[in-house]
């Protein structure tokens, strides 16, 4: 009657187990990520405090933390109030998002065309290519010259900052489909109208969102420049003149309150991604 060693088969898991490799993760990584936003922010604004109090930079050209809080509560007041700031956040809102609702229109159209067709891929995207490696502020003047110094000029430079990122997400997009998926619904007889609507686009969503948030970004960039250069009534404007007057702590305070518009816009487009594409939404939550 032959007998079982337990100890070889213990000691053959303490082999396997002593082989698994796990990666260790430091104590920075471990902090949680509230107390580890505040603990950076806290450090910028003592580094911050530290070079203003040594006089390292001109206080006319930096101010100190202290004088931007003051006047972040002024434009809080003034915006709660309802008065001229708040109407000048309101138009830079309305800039900001026209252009992105015209970026993501055009930009998908377009992507689709680059991402489905050879004639999109070989003829067209060069182009795209070309004008988006030119200046964009170097359009500004073209666009105020075309469309006016009111708030369709701003509208159009926006869009035009924001679609190339949406072009190239979606064509990308459209090229992530698997080669056996593809062939599977060929195999199918589905027409290829079919296998765009049901299986390149759904593919192809996280590389989409992908695009617009970076095209989210752009277009808060392309606003207050078209404001910066062929003027109007928005935040971009208030930001100018204070600039023009040597008020710092305005302009940072305002530039700060401007930001709240673009985190909108980044937050709305994340909550859209998370909600429609909740089959990636694990490996969108690692990402961040």
């Amino acid at each position: 009657m032959s007998t079982i060693d337990i100890n070889d088969g213990l000691g053959e898991g303490s082999a396997i187990a002593d082989t698994v490799w796990t990666e260790e993760t430091s104590w920075l990584d471990r902090v949680p990520r509230a107390v580890s936003m505040l603990a950076l922010f806290l450090a910028f604004l003592a580094i911050w405090q530290v070079v203003t109090l040594l006089g390292i930079i001109s206080p006319i050209i930096m101010p100190t933390p202290a004088e931007v809080g003051r006047d972040l509560v002024t434009v809080a007041a003034n915006l709660l109030a309802g008065d001229y700031m708040l109407t000048a956040m309101w138009i830079t809102a309305k800039e900001v998002f026209f252009g992105f609702a015209i970026a993501i229109t055009v930009g998908f159209t377009l992507g689709v065309l680059v991402g489905e067709t050879t004639f999109g891929e070989r003829a067209v995207m060069p182009y795209l290519v070309a004008i988006d490696t030119m200046p964009k502020i170097a359009f500004a003047p073209l666009f105020v010259a075309w469309l006016g110094f009111d708030i369709a000029s701003k509208v159009a430079l926006a869009a035009f900052i924001a679609t190339f990122p949406i072009i190239v997400g979606t064509a990308a997009g459209l090229h992530a489909a698997d080669t056996n998926a593809r062939m599977l619904f060929k195999t199918m007889g589905a027409s290829r109208w079919q296998t765009l609507v049901k299986l390149k686009l759904p593919t192809g969503l996280p590389h989409f969102f992908t695009g617009l948030k970076i095209g989210s970004v752009g277009v808060m960039a392309g606003a207050i420049t078209g404001e910066f250069l062929g003027g109007g009534k928005g935040f971009g404007e208030l930001i100018r003149v204070a600039a023009s007057m040597l008020d710092t702590p305005r302009v940072f305070s305002l530039i700060l309150y401007l930001s709240l518009i673009g985190l909108a816009l980044f937050a709305f487009v994340n909550w859209v991604q998370r909600h429609f594409v909740f089959w990636h939404k694990a490996r969108v939550s690692q990402s961040e």
